[in-house]
C-alpha cells in the first residue's frame, strides 16, 4: 500500500497505542504484516494493537466517511452517520439455523429515512426519538432501497443534535395475491382469511411482549403471518391488511404486520379458499422463493449422492460428516435411510429429500432390505444405486414445504406417490397447446 493510504490506519493506531511507540516504528511494523507477511489491513492492526498490549476498538473509524443518508449508494462498507431512531423492534430470526436475536427499524436524518438492522444486540441500546452518532455502518440495497446494518465492530453514542427527520410515509400499494408475495416486498395490502393463529411470548428490549403468529390464506395461497402488535385477530375472520411487507426464511415467504400496518376486518368471501395442499409449476415456485404445502408433479431424473443409507445424531437428528454432529460433535451415528432426488415438470426443476417411509413405499426398499445389502456388498453405494434403478424417470407427486438457499429450491417431502401416466392424453394435450401458439 502506499504512503496515503497507510496514514489513516497509521493515525488509528497511534490513538489506541498512544505514546509508547513512535511513528516511524509503527509504519515499519504495519508494512511488514501487510508486504511481508501479506495479511489484511484489519488482521495487521489488531496484530499490532495486541502487541503493544491494547485491546483491538470496536470499529475501526479510519477509513471511514461521514454521510447524509441521501448520499450513500448501497455499497458502503465503512460509514459513519448521524441519525434518529423513528422506529426500533426487537426481532427473532434464524441464521444458519440457529435462532438468533436482533434490531430492526427504522431511522432518519434530514435528507430521509431509511430500514436498519442491528445484527450484535448486545452491542449498544437504541432508544426510539433518541439521536445517535453511528461509527462503521456497512449499507446494502435490498429492491433497490437502502439498508443500513450496523455489525460487531460497529459503534453508537448519543448525539447532541436534534434531529426532525422526515415523517415515515405511507404509501399503499395496489392489492397482492397471497401467491404473488415474494421476499422484500414493502408497502402491501392483503385481504385473506385468518385460518390459524396463536399468542406467542417473545422478549423485546429486556420485556416480555406478547406477537401472534398464524396463517392467512386467500383464494391462491396461504401464507404465515406476524403481527408484531398483537391486534387480537380470530380464526375465521376476513381481515385487510394494508402497509403491511414481506420477509422471508430460507426462501419461504412470512407476512408481516408492523407498527404502521392498518388491519380491518372486511367481509369479503373467497369461493375457493387455499388452505390446504396447493398444487403448483416449479418454475413458480422458484420465482416466489418457496412455499408451504405445495404439491409439484413430475419426472425424476437425478438420484443425487447423500442418497440411500446415512448416519444421523442420535441425539438432534442431524446428517453426519465423518462421525461428528456439528451440534454435539463425535457420536456413534444412528443409521437411517432416505433419498435426495430431483423432480422435472418441464417448467422448472427442484431437490426433494425424501424421508424414510416415502422412501421405502416408492422404491420397496426396506430399511432392513438398504442394512442386508450394504453389508452383502461391503458399499452403502450399492444402496444408491438400487434405489436409481427403481425410480429413475419415474413420473411421481410430491406435497411438502420448499425452502430455498444459496443452491436452489429444496422441498422436504412428507408424501411421495407415484403418478400414472395417460400417453395419449398428455400428447393430445401438448398438441393442443402447441396449435394454439402457432
Amino acid at each position: 500500500m502506499k504512503m496515503e493510504e497507510l496514514t489513516p490506519h497509521i493515525e488509528e493506531l497511534k490513538r489506541v497505542i498512544g505514546d509508547e511507540v513512535d511513528e516511524e516504528q509503527l509504519i515499519d511494523e504495519l508494512n511488514t504484516y501487510l508486504n511481508v507477511y501479506h495479511v489484511s489491513v484489519d488482521a495487521a492492526k489488531k496484530g499490532i494493537m495486541r502487541k503493544y498490549g491494547k485491546e483491538t476498538p470496536l470499529f475501526v473509524s479510519a477509513a471511514s466517511i461521514a454521510k447524509k443518508l441521501n448520499e450513500m449508494t448501497g455499497d458502503e462498507k465503512n460509514v459513519d452517520l448521524t441519525a434518529r431512531i423513528v422506529f426500533i423492534e426487537e426481532k427473532q430470526i434464524s441464521a444458519r439455523g440457529v435462532p438468533k436475536t436482533i434490531f430492526s427499524g427504522i431511522l432518519g436524518d434530514e435528507t430521509g429515512t431509511a430500514p436498519f438492522t442491528v445484527w450484535d444486540v448486545g452491542k449498544f441500546e437504541l432508544t426510539k426519538g433518541e439521536t445517535y452518532n453511528f461509527k462503521n455502518a456497512y449499507t446494502k440495497k435490498w429492491n433497490e432501497k437502502l439498508q443500513i446494518n450496523f455489525g460487531e465492530r460497529s459503534l453508537a453514542e448519543v448525539s447532541e443534535r436534534q434531529i426532525q427527520a422526515p415523517e415515515r410515509s405511507i404509501s399503499y400499494s395496489a392489492d397482492v395475491k397471497i401467491s404473488d408475495l415474494t421476499e422484500g416486498k414493502g408497502d402491501v395490502t392483503v385481504t385473506g382469511k385468518i385460518i390459524s393463529v396463536e399468542p406467542k411470548a417473545i422478549t423485546s428490549r429486556g420485556e416480555t411482549k406478547t406477537v401472534q403468529t398464524g396463517y392467512i390464506a386467500d383464494d391462491t395461497g396461504k401464507v404465515q403471518f406476524t403481527d408484531w402488535n398483537d391486534r387480537k385477530l380470530l380464526v375465521n375472520e376476513t381481515v385487510c391488511a394494508r402497509n403491511a411487507y414481506v420477509k422471508a426464511w430460507r426462501g419461504v415467504p412470512q407476512l408481516n404486520f408492523g407498527d404502521m400496518c392498518e388491519i380491518s376486518r372486511v367481509d369479503a368471501v373467497f369461493t375457493n379458499l387455499q388452505s390446504g395442499v396447493i398444487e403448483r409449476e416449479i418454475a413458480e415456485i422458484i420465482k416466489t422463493g418457496g412455499g408451504l404445502d405445495v404439491m409439484v408433479s413430475g419426472s425424476i431424473v437425478d438420484v443425487r449422492t447423500g442418497s440411500g443409507l446415512i448416519k444421523r445424531c442420535p441425539m438432534c437428528s442431524r446428517s453426519l460428516l465423518a462421525d461428528e454432529c456439528v451440534t454435539h460433535g463425535k457420536v456413534e451415528a444412528a443409521l437411517d435411510l432416505r433419498m435426495k432426488i430431483v423432480i422435472d415438470d418441464g417448467t422448472g426443476a427442484l431437490t426433494a429429500v425424501v424421508k424414510r417411509d416415502c422412501t421405502e413405499k416408492l422404491t420397496g426398499i426396506t430399511f432392513e432390505n438398504a442394512v442386508a445389502l450394504s453389508k452383502q456388498t461391503g458399499d452403502q453405494e450399492s444402496v444408491l444405486r438400487a434405489m436409481e434403478e427403481k425410480v429413475l424417470i419415474m413420473n411421481v407427486t410430491a406435497v411438502g414445504n420448499v425452502l430455498s438457499d444459496d443452491f436452489g429450491p429444496m422441498m422436504i417431502v412428507r408424501e411421495l406417490t407415484e403418478r400414472p401416466v395417460n400417453v395419449i392424453a398428455e400428447a393430445e394435450a401438448l398438441m393442443k397447446k402447441v396449435e394454439g401458439s402457432m
